[in-house]
């Protein structure tokens, strides 16, 4: 029997009669690069919530590497190997990204109480802190404030945040949301080039990054999987066309 990097299986949830997620199963193999797609409404956003922990399912389960997560907290969830990165920065503008990446790294360790005095000296963080910054693409700019970094960078720098968790499954919520045509290529370049240690599932509306990104595509619609399959079987799916790309999308 195959153990799965993270599988949902019949998940339900709702508020009232409406169905938000309705029996929606999902298996994420290890190592994937896996997109799940889906138009506005369709419950991308519940679906986050459900995997994260946020919300839990009222029916259904989830499993992560084989492991019951279905009512486990958030906090659970990371300490478990699941990470997140955000639709929306969380960073800290007056901070360097290696400054940033020390934080995660000490918090990740328990040694982020009086974060002020164990950042410099700590020469095995230091380390990691700048291997992880080279790993994204963000070398170069380690030592500028983060608010004067392009938004593609900080996308880069919300991601590196997550990596610095050592995630063994990275969910990337719309990664590239705001960032300009020629950046969001770059952010993708990076996150193809992680070690496949890391599963990735992103989640996201963009057809020309999902494309170029994944090996695997999960389509939502209405709260549920209407069919998955590879890039070139999701381009030539007629169901796929009507009811999310449309009649006329060419891909």
């Amino acid at each position: 029997m195959s153990v799965w990097a993270l599988e949902a299986e019949e998940l339900s949830y709702g508020y009232g009669a409406q169905r938000v997620i309705d029996g929606l199963s999902l298996r994420v193999a290890v190592g994937a690069r896996h997109a799940l797609i889906g138009p506005n409404g369709a419950g991308k956003t519940t679906l986050i919530h459900l995997l994260t922990g946020f919300q839990i399912p009222q029916k259904g389960r989830l499993r992560l590497w084989g492991a019951d997560i279905t009512d486990l907290p958030p906090e659970a969830r990371v300490k478990r190997g699941l990470g997140r990165s955000f639709q929306i920065n969380q960073l800290f503008p007056n901070l360097t990204p290696r400054t940033s990446v020390r934080l995660a790294l000490a918090e990740r360790d328990g040694k982020s109480g009086g974060w002020w005095k164990p950042l410099a000296g700590d020469a095995m963080r230091e380390a990691e802190a700048s291997a992880l910054l080279a790993q994204i693409g963000l070398a170069s700019v380690a030592d500028i404030e983060t608010r004067r970094l392009a938004y593609g960078q900080q996308r880069l720098l919300d991601i590196a945040l997550a990596l610095a968790l050592k995630p063994k499954i990275l969910l990337l919520d719309e990664p590239a949301a705001g960032v300009p045509r020629d950046e969001s290529a770059a952010l993708i370049d990076h996150l193809l080039a992680l070690p496949s240690s890391v599963t990735l599932l992103l989640i996201d509306h963009d057809m020309d990054l999902v494309f170029r990104f994944a090996a695997r595509i999960s389509v939502l619609v209405a709260g549920t999987i209407l069919v998955e399959g590879s890039p070139a079987e999701i381009a030539t799916n007629a169901e796929v066309r009507r009811v999310y790309l449309g009649e006329d999308s060419h891909v």
